[in-house]
């Protein structure tokens, strides 16, 4: 059995898999978020780690585990003691905007040539420093070696094994805005920019490799995989080949390019490393788009016109057709291709007839628009159209949403029977690392279709509905 730990942004699960990867049973708990300023997002780090214990014991049971793959919000901070394990303050969220400021300044050539990424908050580097400047004594313990940085995974590892093990993989340390994903190596360069004391920094493993035992389940199992939430789609999607892209609707929406080698993106995309495995890094042209389960999560709390991502769907499909309002979700800034820290959410073109639906149905589409907006600078990137999008995630469920996916990106949206492709990529590493799946080079046994959404919108009518959305988001853009 294969036991995969998936913490997200808004709930922190765990699912159990035969040696076939079929998914045989899940545990799931919810996450607080917490706000304590605007545009500030934390997370409390006990409950990310008590939630994790909880879940691995309820979905491993009594069956016989092999080896655990983890899979994790990326970007997400924390700074912890070494000695206790314990947090120094909450774990700053990727969507935090507090150091936008900050990365106003930063070098964006330099960045972008050692890391392929954008200055921008989203990002961990510049939240760390945040950390070492304000939480009280943390600069000078961490110059001593007392602190230990990580993302979520490097904490989660640290804890499930007692504090022997402070470690992370090439997919996470690429999202940090230190790491050299040319060298394999933290930047020195970088790290001076950012003045951040190599002696927190993890050691950086392959995906798949040996990450130290745990203890949670009564006896010692060994944690074999570990990969950033988008590459464990990835690999949980089998996007294998140069070519091949998937997109993940959850809190926010991460759409991958799988590239094979570093290409430089002319159009404002992240080149990021997809995975490394034996040493031998591959890389993707990665898109993300902040907000997109978190919209419809604003529709439930923030307005209470629906309880769920279900009524959601329902309510958009009873929206009149005529009417194009467009919801630029823009509650943490905007993402890819933008890059506007500052954004500010709104509403373009009610009228008098607009209601509950057209709202719903304009925070749906925005996710597809979005996504649009991606697949054009990967196509202006790559010389080549995308024709086909695997999909996952919490939204993949709704087949309104995915239709209107398809609609209005033009694509093919390919659905597969397990949605909760983070998990399963997790799941496939610790697989490979215990001999007990075919590896990279293979072909791919665990990734079957459910359902293909095909265009069925008039493209006159798509190219509209993207040209008023391009417009609306004209008029969020501070920068």
């Amino acid at each position: 059995m294969l036991l995969a730990l998936d913490q997200g942004t808004t709930s922190t699960r765990a699912i159990l898999f035969d040696a076939a990867l079929t998914p045989l049973r899940a545990a799931q708990m919810e996450l607080p978020q917490h706000f304590p300023s605007p545009g500030w997002v934390e997370h409390e780090p006990e409950d990310i780690i008590a939630h994790a214990v909880q879940v691995l014991r309820e979905a491993a049971g009594d069956a016989a585990v092999t080896a655990i793959g983890i899979t994790n919000q990326r970007e997400t901070t924390v700074l912890w003691r070494r000695d206790t394990g314990r947090a120094v303050h909450r774990a700053i969220v990727w969507q935090d905007r507090r150091t936008a400021e900050h990365c106003a300044r930063l070098p964006a050539a330099l960045i972008t040539e050692r890391t392929g990424l954008l200055p921008d908050p989203y990002f961990s580097a510049t939240k760390l420093a945040w950390l070492l400047e304000h939480v009280p004594g943390a600069r000078a313990d961490a110059e001593a070696g007392r602190l230990c940085f990580g993302t979520i995974d490097s904490f989660l590892l640290f804890r499930l094994t007692d504090g022997r093990v402070h470690a992370t993989d090439a997919t996470n340390a690429s999202r940090t805005m230190l790491w050299n994903i040319h060298t394999g190596d933290w930047d020195e360069e970088l790290l001076r920019l950012f003045n951040i004391p190599r002696a927190v920094l993890p050691v950086v493993r392959d995906c798949a490799a040996e990450f130290g035992k745990t203890a949670v389940l009564g006896r010692p199992v060994p944690i074999r995989g570990i990969a950033g939430d988008q590459q464990a789609a990835t690999l949980g999607q089998a996007c294998f080949r140069p070519g091949m892209v998937k997109s993940t609707y959850g809190t926010g929406c991460f759409a991958m390019l799988v590239t094979g080698a570093a290409v430089a993106s002319q159009h404002r995309m992240l080149t990021t490393v997809a995975w490394q495995l034996g040493g031998a890094r591959s890389y993707a042209l990665e898109g993300a788009i902040f907000n997109a389960g978190s919209t419809v999560q604003w529709l439930r709390d923030g307005l209470g016109i629906v309880r769920d991502g279900a009524e959601a769907s329902a309510l958009a499909a009873q929206a009149d057709p005529a009417q194009r309002v467009m919801l630029v979700p823009a509650f943490t800034g905007l993402g890819a291709p933008w890059w506007d820290a500052n954004a500010q959410a709104a509403i373009f073109g009610m009228t008098r007839g607009t209601g509950r639906a057209e709202i719903a149905r304009a925070a749906l589409e925005a996710v597809a628009l979005q996504t649009q907006d991606l697949l054009e600078a990967m196509r202006a990137d790559m010389g080549a159209p995308v024709t086909t999008l695997r999909v996952d995630g919490g939204m993949a469920r709704s087949d309104w949403t995915m239709q209107a996916l398809a609609d209005l990106t033009g694509c093919e949206v390919d659905r597969p029977v397990v949605t909760e492709t983070t998990a399963l990529g997790a799941a496939w590493l610790a697989g490979v690392q215990s001999g007990l799946l075919p590896g990279i080079g293979e072909a791919p046994a665990h990734w079957r279709l459910e359902r293909r959404f095909s265009p069925q919108m008039a493209r006159e009518e798509a190219v509209a509905r993207h040209a008023a959305w391009q417009s609306a988001v004209r008029k969020t853009l501070t920068s």
